[in-house]
């Protein structure tokens, strides 16, 4: 279901450590990632930031960017991703923020939208998907697609 071996396999042949900082997921990437033995080797840290205050406390995102764009956009899931990496010896981090539902979406922010990060030695990606289901659903779509896309990232 989620590429985590493919994605292990990947970091430790290049040596390098990822994060994750996740908002919607609350830290199904990072389990999925230390369900692998032998995670230690390619998997630093994960930083669960529910909250906007503590996007902000643990990764540094200004307060003013959540305030302007909200939790759920891009600028801010660009943030996390450049966050994680400033506060981890990292190679590679994924971000994600979303609305899981069952409530809280909106006509421009429906439930399922996620905003994901992605940073990789320096260069930062992101991408906004919209996700079908229920809350659990939309919470495994989104660590599927911030994993495949991490490993699709990789310089070759």
């Amino acid at each position: 279901m989620y590429p985590v071996p493919l994605l292990a396999q990947a970091l430790s042949a290049r040596g390098w450590m990822m994060a994750t900082a996740e908002s919607c997921t609350g830290g199904l990437i990072a389990a999925a990632c230390t369900d692998v033995a032998g995670s230690s080797r390619w998997f630093e840290r994960g930083f669960v930031t529910y909250s906007n205050a503590a996007k902000t406390e643990l990764l540094g995102v200004p307060a003013e960017l959540i305030a302007e764009h909200g939790a759920v956009s891009e600028p801010v899931a660009r943030a996390m991703a450049a966050g994680a990496a400033a506060h981890a010896p990292v190679q590679a981090s994924v971000a994600v923020t979303g609305i899981a539902g069952p409530d809280g979406g909106s006509a421009d922010k429906p439930v399922g939208t996620v905003w994901f990060g992605w940073w990789v030695q320096g260069q930062l990606h992101s991408e906004r998907m919209l996700f079908a289901g229920d809350r659990a659903a939309v919470r495994q779509a989104t660590v599927a697609h911030a994993l495949t896309r991490l490993l699709a990232l990789l310089p070759a």
